[in-house]
């Protein structure tokens, strides 16, 4: 039978199924955090914003990450994965309806920020399910996926936003065009709500509340009987420790491994590529590029994004973790550095795109599914929740300070005059050096472990 992994009967096509609904999680991720982009500059016109209220009309949606994330450690351990999800699905709905018909700025954040808590929920559920129903020798390749379904999502929007506006009188886009960007939306969430009442739950939480046939049937159709009873055995092994309060991850040996996490996260955010995911058409103008061409130019990084996240899924459980992320840490370093020149002496023409494609494609083959990887990868089983909500958290309070910056950084007189657009580059160059350091030194290597595995890893290297 094709769908077999091996003898025992572990079936593909059931472990396919599962994580694809999941991914669609993280695309509407990306396509929730992504349009903004295309319509920023219109509702800066329409509500006639300042660069601060720019940045914050921008920057809401983070914020209610920052609850979101808050909000789904706790709720994805006590209601289970998928729960947590059509909570998600639901906030991302009433948010692509609201942000479609705002009368003010302020009812604008407001459903944009309910957005936001979906997205929260989604950037930590999405790949934390598709690790606990993964098989361990395909799991960084299907949680890799999620980082696609996060890029798709940012490349659908920007087609979206794109044809929305093309050919439109700009007055008509200031007025409209941008509440059909928001509302867009809509239409994939619908689909996620619905598809998510025919997937199951993690096996691993099913076991933590003790329906330990539940969890040994989906782990039979998962890996097959053999692998399934030894992963049982395992997780019954994990679970039957001490359960672990969110006090008691500040305890030396865990906090080790928290801290870690947290820092990781937030290097993904702060070395600046939601930067170019959020205000990619105000960058290339601000460097003589006309509305259209900018737009396109968007559409080419998210196109980009897309193709080296399939590279990533090809190389995550072929070279490894640590390898990745050391090479794009470098990679995103050099790009920066050489863009901010390009900004400093205020080039147009291609090299300004190219050596953001240069960032893109070495943020998309590691930091950004293989940061993913690592996160849903390196907790325990019995506080991965917990402990994945709090990395979570600190991950987008570092996107919430970067976005709601940058249109200061970028814009303000007395930095245009000394650096002509270029200092936020920089500042985000160096953060690259930093994380480059921080994966040599801290990151290790999880290709090929289950995660009970991982697991003992750290218990040796604390104890």
């Amino acid at each position: 039978m094709t769908d077999n992994y091996d003898d025992a009967g572990g079936q593909r096509g059931y472990v396919y199924r599962a994580c694809l609904v999941a991914t669609l999680g993280g695309l509407l991720f990306g396509y929730d955090t992504a349009v903004i982009s295309g319509g920023i500059g219109f509702l800066k016109q329409f509500f006639a914003l300042n660069e601060w209220q720019e940045g914050w009309a921008a920057s809401s949606a983070l914020l209610g990450c920052v609850i979101g994330v808050s909000l789904a450690g706790l709720m994805s351990d006590r209601f289970g994965r998928r729960k947590a999800l059509i909570v998600a699905a639901v906030c991302f709905l009433v948010s692509a309806i609201g942000t479609a018909l705002p009368r003010t700025l302020t009812e604008f954040v407001v459903f944009r920020a309910l957005g936001g808590v979906g997205v929260g929920i989604a950037s930590m559920v999405s790949p934390m399910y598709i690790a606990e129903v993964s098989p361990a020798r395909l799991r960084g390749r299907l949680v890799s996926v999620n980082q696609i379904a996060i890029a798709s999502g940012m490349l659908v929007v920007y087609f979206v936003n794109y044809f929305i506006a093309l050919g439109k009188p700009e007055a008509w886009n200031v007025n409209s065009g941008w509440r059909w960007m928001f509302g867009s939306e809509a239409v994939p969430c619908v689909i996620f709500l619905l598809l998510l009442f025919a997937v199951p739950e993690s096996p691993r939480w099913l076991a933590g509340r003790g329906k330990h046939e539940q969890a040994l049937a989906i782990l039979r159709r998962i890996g097959g009987v053999r692998q399934a009873q030894r992963e049982m055995e395992e997780i019954e092994q994990a679970l039957a420790e001490e359960p672990v309060s969110l006090r008691q991850l500040l305890h030396p040996g865990m906090m080790k491994i928290v801290v870690i996490g947290v820092v990781l996260a937030v290097l993904q955010q702060v070395t600046g590529i939601n930067v170019i995911l959020y205000y990619a058409p105000k960058i290339f103008e601000s460097l003589g590029a006309v509305a259209d061409t900018a737009m396109l130019n968007t559409i080419v990084i998210g196109g980009s994004m897309v193709a080296f996240t399939v590279v990533a899924i090809g190389c995550v459980d072929r070279w490894g973790r640590r390898p990745l992320l050391l090479l794009a840490s470098a990679g995103m370093a050099v790009c920066l550095f050489a863009f901010s020149g390009v900004a400093y002496l205020q080039k147009t023409g291609p090299w300004a795109l190219l050596l953001i494609l240069g960032y893109i494609a070495s943020f998309s083959i590691a930091m950004g599914p293989v940061v993913w990887v690592v996160l849903s990868e390196i907790f325990p089983n019995r506080v991965r929740g917990r402990a994945l909500s709090v990395a979570t958290f600190f991950l987008w309070i570092a996107n919430y300070l970067v976005s709601q910056t940058f249109p200061v950084l970028n814009d303000h007189p007395l930095l245009v005059k000394h650096f002509h657009h270029a200092f936020p580059f920089w500042v985000y160059g160096a953060l690259c050096v930093l994380a480059l350091f921080f994966v040599w030194r801290w990151i290790p290597e999880t290709k090929g472990r289950t995660l009970e595995e991982i697991e003992q890893y750290w218990k040796r290297t604390n104890g």
